[in-house]
């Protein structure tokens, strides 16, 4: 019997589109979803689609922080958290009005069926050493991508085209049917204490103390150093981090010791350090704004998404 026949699968009446992944690790979903949402909530014919975020949450500080940054970064979806995926759906549609879901993080879960997977992978390590954890990082085994039904290829700016192309061809081989796009997490503005938008050359030469709890912190490291940031230091955290006002005097006296100007962090991060963070610390705190950009493939993309999201609405 396979995995899928193990659990009773429950579909809902509206559109739901999961975003997710094959390995452990920051692969840009969060990104993706972000994009997704706002995609699906432009204004089309007959009008806006409601929007509902489904994600399990996870506690960090005593807040989720996923959920708080998809709230900030999504406005008009609401975000249900639930790790019962088909509470949180029938929460979403029944009591929320929502048209179409969007299930962060669940290309393992199978008990809420969806009608579209869109997988993300990190042009840096795409197929976790090729072992299933704890050997490598693999979530599943490497097969189980035949069963999404798009591929993003995210950090391409990081990795040169040779890799990329031998990316495509596996991917290719595992499923023929899947579109690929390939995207970059582009730096965009710099957000300040006080909530003022500094440029990115505000950067360039500037002495920077870095630090962040994600799932791929070089990937944020680099792109400081890319804008022209002299990285004087750096803290690596664990995902999902707890903060404590505490642990920010220590980064803050790191930094002043040695000479930073400024403190940058992750929106992510920054979003689970607001309720205890000052805005005259020094030297002052800000984060990096990051969007996801494609570089190829997004046409295609959005095309299989406007269709799958219209053929579900239209029969309801």
């Amino acid at each position: 019997m396979t995995a899928a026949g193990l659990l009773k699968s429950h579909r809902v009446e509206v559109a739901v589109i999961c975003i997710g992944n094959i390995t452990t690790g920051g692969t840009g979903k969060t990104p993706l979803v972000v994009w997704l949402c706002k995609l699906l909530s432009e204004d089309v014919k007959p009008g806006k689609r409601r929007c509902a975020i489904l994600t399990r949450g996870y506690k960090s500080g005593g807040q989720n922080d996923e959920p708080a940054l998809l709230a900030q970064s999504c406005p008009d979806a609401a975000v249900v958290i639930n790790p019962d995926r088909v509470a949180g759906a029938a929460e979403a549609t029944v009591k929320l009005g929502a048209e179409v879901l969007i299930m962060d993080d669940g290309f393992q879960h199978r008990r809420l069926q969806r009608d579209l997977d869109i997988v993300t992978i990190d042009a840096t390590c795409p197929f976790g050493y090729g072992k299933v954890l704890p050997a490598g990082m693999l979530r599943e085994a490497i097969g189980g991508l035949g069963r999404a039904g798009a591929f993003v290829i995210t950090r391409c700016d990081q990795v040169d085209e040779a890799e990329l192309v031998a990316i495509e061809r596996r991917l290719g081989q595992l499923n023929s049917k899947a579109p690929i796009a390939r995207c970059a997490h582009a730096p965009t503005h710099v957000i300040s204490p006080e909530g003022d938008e500094m440029e990115l050359a505000s950067l360039k030469g500037m002495k920077v103390f870095a630090f962040c709890g994600i799932g791929n912190p070089d990937s944020f490291f680099g792109t400081v150093r890319q804008l022209g940031a002299e990285v004087v230091g750096s803290r690596i955290f664990n995902d999902h981090q707890s903060y404590t006002r505490n642990g920010l005097e220590v980064i803050s006296r790191r930094a002043r010791e040695l000479g930073a100007e400024l403190i940058l962090t992750t929106l992510k991060d920054w979003t689970k350090t607001q309720s205890f963070s000052s805005s005259d610390s020094d030297p002052p705190m800000a984060y990096l704004g990051v969007e996801m950009a494609f570089l190829a493939g997004e046409d295609s993309l959005t095309d299989l998404i406007e269709r799958t999201v219209e053929g579900r609405i239209a029969v309801n």
